[in-house]
Parts: C-alpha cells; sequence; structure tokens
C-alpha cells in the first residue's frame, strides 16, 4: 500500500482544509470535484497534477482503490479546478508506472520511494458547440 490509510485520514480531515484551498491556486495542483457512488454527496479532493496537451494525469499516492478515485471510475469523469479554471474531465484511465510515464522524472522517483506508482489519466471534454439562435428576416 502506498501512503498509509491513517496519514491519507489525518490529510483528508485536516490538512487537505488547511492547505487545500492555497495550493489548488498554485500551477500543478488542483481540487478534483465528483460525486459519492452510493451517497451521491458532493466531495472536493485536492490533487497534484501534470497537463498534457488535453490529458490531465493526477498523481495517487494513496493508491487506486481510494474513494475519490472509485467515485471518477464510476462516474466516467469529474471536474477539475485548477488556477481559477473548471474544466470537465471524461475518459478515466489507471495506469502504472512503466518508466515512461510522462511524468518527470524527479516525481517519479520521489513517488516511487512512497511506493506510489499509480496515476490516473482524464481528457478534458470537448464542449459541445451551444445551439446558436437563428435569426430571421422580416419582410421588407
Amino acid at each position: 500500500m502506498p501512503v498509509s490509510r491513517k496519514a491519507a485520514r489525518f490529510n483528508r480531515m485536516v490538512a487537505n482544509r488547511i492547505v487545500g484551498p492555497l495550493f489548488t491556486r498554485l500551477p500543478g495542483f488542483g481540487t478534483i470535484h465528483h460525486r459519492g457512488r452510493k451517497s451521491g454527496r458532493a466531495f472536493r479532493t485536492p490533487v497534484k497534477l501534470f497537463r498534457l496537451g488535453e490529458e490531465y494525469v493526477i498523481t495517487l499516492p494513496y493508491g487506486p482503490t481510494s474513494d475519490w478515485v472509485r467515485n471518477v471510475l464510476a462516474a466516467g469523469g469529474c471536474e477539475l479546478t485548477t488556477r481559477g479554471r473548471r474544466i470537465r474531465l471524461v475518459q478515466p484511465r489507471l495506469f502504472a508506472d512503466d518508466g515512461r510515464t510522462p511524468v518527470p522524472a524527479l516525481t517519479r522517483r520521489l513517488l516511487a520511494r512512497l511506493d506510489a506508482t499509480d496515476f490516473l489519466a482524464l481528457s478534458a471534454a470537448v464542449p459541445s458547440a451551444a445551439p446558436q439562435a437563428v435569426r430571421g428576416r422580416r419582410g421588407r
């Protein structure tokens, strides 16, 4: 198991509430907005992320079985707030670091020391074109 469940509980109950609002405004951090699979309640989870084109890769220091990860997978996506922007993310997929992961090598090495080698990748949803009002011509 990557990081202990005790540390995860502490972060969820204390640290995330204190530093979460500060960190999520910095580059490389954000907040995942998701709904509980069973309760339907809205949740927010601070995350460390990397943007690669239209794809976002999120580190999973507590492993792929964390509740928020399972919620995102079950829903098929989530919303991300990063640097003041809210983005709809879809097509979640889990993957393990195989040495070719498009995450900076230093970050991969630090996470590997914690045995946190799993990541979640999501794609930015392409906004559908809003239907434009058709303006009819008045007879002249």
